[in-house]
């Protein structure tokens, strides 16, 4: 696997590690007699190829589409107390005092069906807004991912928004479910994990391998894991915050919470900001196939930015030049590049790491061309393995975070078992090569099946759909043109799909907009501080100096 909605939420300059440290342990409890407790501790420091497969008997996961808060079996968990108190201290991040802001768990059912049985504490963290008396209330945030922690985006990013916006609203985070400190979701061993990861043979049973350490492990939790869930879980916390309408602003995958929240509470969306978009519309194989199309492109630019430039490995022809980085990756299944370390690139690592520079605009791009020749001139892999890291949330003791387990837990309980097959799929493999030639070859079943849910245990009734909202409140929509992760097209259809809606445009090269461009910063600003939406039509320029 070597796509994500978005494995980085944020401006590749941030270098941000989301690692909660400050966040429940996650477990569900016994059975509950309805109502949550009203008093939430202080949370403690977590420790922490083509042949078809044959597909498990799926369990049934169950679904209801609740009344919110005006359900009586659902008041007494919007009405429970937070008991806020200052986060633990991670002594792992030095230049960050986690206890700097305030963390809480939040009870909700496991079950929305069936709320007086087990509840699940959500991890939740805030940042206070720094003038109490000019507060207007509470901005809640997601990352992206799926398997993005809320918790640490806050902690490690406090100051991510402008002055206005931190000076009078609080800034929430919240861990859904199987992610950092909301049951998380850890299948694979660090060993195993490493060869998961890097392999260039796969072999059929490679998604099965996850699949059935998962089950093994969480079987009892990974049917309530799921967007729709933690959309449920975030209009709890809404409410538990004391607030009449949901502030929001989502990056990435986050704009998917975003979106399924309007369509299921659309009385209760206030000033909801989605940036960098998903298209809820498209089937998970086809969403793959243009966020391919999206890297390829980017590849394609990254590479004819290097070839002007005097020292690059790539030659000095930019039609040439990606063809050649392409080569020289895919030719890493024969001969994998050595490291420092003793650990090796394989073509599969390689690929990781490019998509990790690719997520970057052209002010990255330079780094990226030192990490390339580094490996090509040089013969060292060091660098390059260094961004198939921090892709794969692997810390330098070679522990990994639990995002690709959620990813995957939370992707397939989204409905992502519709995947291609026969001539469907042959199809899929030949748009697939015609859209992005260079960046799938290497493993075209990575970008079909990613993640691969074929052998998943557990199904919903979620299915792909194009999203409606009858929410009354405008939503602000973010779409970046060279924006890899999330092609442009996406935000388009969003904003089309939700219906009063507003498109803002970044012209540039990155992942999302907020963090890349002042003109973005400011009209996001105006519409949470005042709840002005940018007139249609508007278009922003990047900033060169991010």
């Amino acid at each position: 696997m070597i796509t994500r909605f978005s494995r980085r939420a944020l401006p590749a300059v941030a270098a941000v590690t989301l690692l909660a440290s400050c966040s429940s342990s996650g477990g569900t409890t016994g059975a509950a007699s309805g109502a949550p407790s009203t008093a939430a501790t202080t949370a403690p420091s977590p420790g922490a190829t083509e042949a078809p497969t044959p597909t498990a008997t799926p369990t049934p996961t169950p679904t209801v589409k609740p009344t919110g808060q005006a359900d009586p079996a659902l008041q007494a968990f919007y009405g429970q107390q937070l008991g806020w108190a200052a986060c633990k201290d991670d002594p792992k991040t030095e230049k960050i005092d986690e206890s700097a802001v305030q963390c809480t768990t939040l009870k909700v059912p496991l079950d929305y069906a069936n709320p007086a049985g087990e509840t699940l504490d959500v991890a939740v963290v805030r940042k206070p807004a720094t003038k109490p008396d000019q507060r207007i209330g509470s901005v809640v945030v997601n990352p992206g991912g799926p398997g993005g922690t809320g918790v640490g985006f806050v902690q490690r990013n406090s100051d991510y928004f402008q002055k206005g916006v931190r000076e009078r609203f609080d800034t929430v985070g919240f861990d859904p479910r199987g992610v950092g400190g909301t049951s998380p979701v850890n299948c694979l061993d660090d060993k195993v994990r490493d060869d998961w990861v890097s392999t260039d043979n796969p072999g059929a049973d490679h998604g099965k391998v996850l699949a059935d350490a998962c089950q093994a492990k969480y079987g009892k939790l990974l049917p309530f894991i799921g967007t729709r869930n933690s959309v449920r879980d975030m209009d709890v916390l809404r409410g538990a915050l004391g607030e009449q309408k949901l502030t929001y602003f989502g990056l990435s995958y986050g704009t998917y919470i975003g979106s399924v929240y309007a369509e299921e509470f659309p009385d209760r969306v206030g000033r909801l900001v989605l940036d960098g978009a998903v298209d809820p519309s498209l089937p998970l194989a086809q969403h793959n196939i243009e966020q391919y199309a999206g890297f390829e492109r980017s590849l394609n630019a990254f590479a004819a930015h290097c070839a002007k430039k005097a020292q690059c490995p790539l030659g000095k022809d930019p039609d040439k030049a990606a063809g050649k980085l392409a080569d020289f990756l895919d030719g890493l299944k024969q001969k994998p590049l050595p490291t420092s370390t003793g650990r090796v690139v394989t073509a599969t690592a390689a690929w990781t790491g490019m998509i990790e520079g690719l997520y970057g605009d052209e002010s990255a791009w330079d780094e990226l061309r030192t990490v390339v020749t580094q490996a090509m001139v040089n013969g060292k892999g060091d660098h390059l393995l260094a961004y198939a890291d921090s892709y794969n949330r692997r810390d330098k003791e070679g522990h990994y975070s639990v995002s690709a387990d959620a990813y995957t837990a939370i992707h397939c309980a989204d409905g992502a078992t519709d995947v291609p097959a026969g001539d469907a799929l042959q199809a899929a493999y030949a748009e697939l090569a015609a859209k992005a030639p260079l960046i799938s070859r290497h493993e075209p079943s990575a970008a079909i099946f990613d993640p691969d849910c074929r052998t998943w245990p557990f199904r919903s009734t979620e299915r792909q759909h194009a999203i409606t909202s009858k929410a009354q409140a405008p939503i602000v929509v973010v779409g970046s043109t060279g924006d890899a992760a999330t092609p442009y097209a996406n935000a388009e259809k969003l904003a089309a799909q939700l219906g009063n809606a507003v498109l803002l445009t970044r012209d540039g090269e990155g992942h999302t907009g907020y963090g890349w461009s002042a003109c973005i910063r400011t009209a996001v600003d105006t519409f949470l501080l005042e709840g002005t939406a940018p007139a249609a039509g508007t278009r922003c320029a990047s900033d060169p100096a991010q």
